[in-house]
Formats: structure tokens, sequence, C-alpha cells
């Protein structure tokens, strides 16, 4: 499958040429394709949120480059909304850039923008409302009459109303309590399923990404140390840990039955595959009576 999104040896140095310069981003390749649902995972420092501020041109590389549909986003700097556009990212704690007066507004704004008829943007709003699970009810509101929760998805819903080719969040569920953080999940798998586009999310939570991402890219040390599917990611618990990372709670729950003697699968990686597991192992007990 073609990949929408080329990263080619990119490097990025903050502070370049001064006594405080960092590398966040060494020497990185990888492709996104349509279709994909990623996890970016690794410990803070790593460089997994310098990498995706790349994908949508908020930082330029230092070296390398980021193609988009196989063109350089950089070579016409002056069309570099366009490609924010079409690579849509949503910040941590977005609702904090929440300004206008109406959740509709708020959610119009990126494509009243884009020079869109108000039949389009009515039309998208109104769809991204519905993806994101904000209620016909809440659009009259002011943003800030809502909770957190209700306010994340207010600015998830802002961004997906520009209909990008690929949708980036940056740690969407922080802060949320669990209920809010298993809704929005399930809304983003919602949205998925149904564009049938990339979505990008960096979480420092396994259970999340194991949950939701069909490929996880680890980040240490401003490079890829994995990249592969989430039962082959966690496979490699001392590697994880060794980045300082851990493997999902229902991957070591697994891990901890096999050493009991328990016929549990080596590559659980979900709390609905361990339940699945233990189901299993209990009706075969049952049919052995």
């Amino acid at each position: 499958m073609k990949p929408i999104l080329e990263v080619k040896n990119l490097s990025y140095t903050y502070g370049e040429g001064t006594p405080f310069c960092r590398t966040a981003v060494d020497d990185v390749s990888l492709c996104v394709s349509e279709g994909e649902f990623i996890g970016i995972i690794g410990h803070t420092g790593s460089g997994k949120s310098t990498l995706i501020s790349h994908l949508n041109a908020l930082l330029r590389p230092t070296g390398g480059q980021v193609l988009l549909d196989g063109e350089d986003i950089w070579e016409r700097p002056k069309d570099i909304r366009r490609v924010r556009f079409r690579v849509g990212l949503v910040f941590q704690y977005p609702e904090y850039q929440l300004f206008e007066e109406t959740v509709y507004r708020d959610i119009a704004f990126a494509p009243r923008n884009m020079g869109l008829s108000d039949e389009e943007i009515d039309r998208r709003v109104r769809e991204a409302a519905c993806f994101a699970g904000v209620s016909d009810e809440q659009l009259d509101a002011s943003p800030f009459e809502l909770s957190g929760g209700q306010k994340r998805r207010v600015a998830i819903a802002g961004v997906i109303a520009m209909e990008p080719q690929v949708l980036i969040l940056d740690e969407p569920t922080a802060g949320l309590d669990p209920r809010s953080r298993d809704e929005l999940l399930d809304k983003l798998s919602e949205y998925h399923k149904a564009r049938g586009g990339a979505v990008i999310i960096v979480s420092h939570s396994m259970d999340e990404v194991a949950r939701v991402a069909s490929r996880i890219i680890v980040m240490k040390d401003a490079h890829v140390l994995l990249d592969d599917t989430p039962r082959k990611v966690f496979a490699n618990a001392a590697l994880l840990r060794d980045a300082g990372l851990d493997v999902p709670r229902a991957a070591s729950i697994a891990a901890a039955l096999r050493q009991k003697g328990i016929d549990v699968r080596a590559d659980v990686c979900t709390t609905q595959e361990l339940c699945g597991e233990i189901m299993r192992l209990a009706a075969e007990k049952g049919g052995a009576r």
C-alpha cells in the first residue's frame, strides 16, 4: 500500500549551535499508510512529541525529509498551511485552546479557514461532532460550560472537521477519568473504521495502545527502538523495561499465570484477550470433568 507520510532520515536538534543543543530525533525513518492505527510510545524525552511535530510541519527538520503523498512538505513553505489541513494534530490538553463563543463555532473554525461553503462547513461540523461524541444540544453551548472530557471532544472534533488524511493525537486521554478515557478511545476507533484514513496516537499507557493500535512504534533516545504489531512489540518485555516502559497489565497477568503453570497464550495484550483465555481454560476444565 502506498504510504501517505514518509519520514526519511529525519533529525532535529534543539538549540543548534548553542551550548544547550540537544538532538531529540536522530536519523529516524518510517512510513504511515492509509488505514493504519499507529501507537507511538516512549519514555519522557525519547523524541515522540518532537517526531509528530514534524509530521504536520510544526517543526522543520534539521536533517532529512517528511514527504506527504511523495512530496517534501517543506518544498513550498508558503503552502505549509495546506499540509496542516491534511495532517491534523491534536495537542495534549487541547481543551485549553478553545476560544469561540459556542461549540459549533469552535469546531467550524478550521473548516472556515479552509474557505469552504457554509453548507459544507455545517456538514463537517455535525459529522465531526458525531464522531467525537459531541451532542447536537452541546453545539449551541459555550465550550467553557462543558466538563473537561467534553471540552476534549470538542477540540478533537475541530481537527476531525478538517477531514485530514492523517489524524495525530498527543496523549488524547491525559487527565481524563477512566470512563471518559474509554469512551474517547472507542470514539477514535469508530472514527478510524468509518473514515479509513490513518490515525496516530502518542500515549504513555501501554494498555491504551494495545487496545486500539494495529502497529506500535517505540522511541528511545531519539531513535526508533521497535516498530511492529502490538503482539510482537510487547513480546519484548525486557527491551521495553530497558527503555523505561512496561507491558500492558493483561500481558503482565498472563505472564504471571504462565509462571504458575497455567496454559495462557504468550501473546496476550489486552484485557479482552485475557478474559477470553480464562474463559477458554475454564471451559476446557469443565469439559474434562
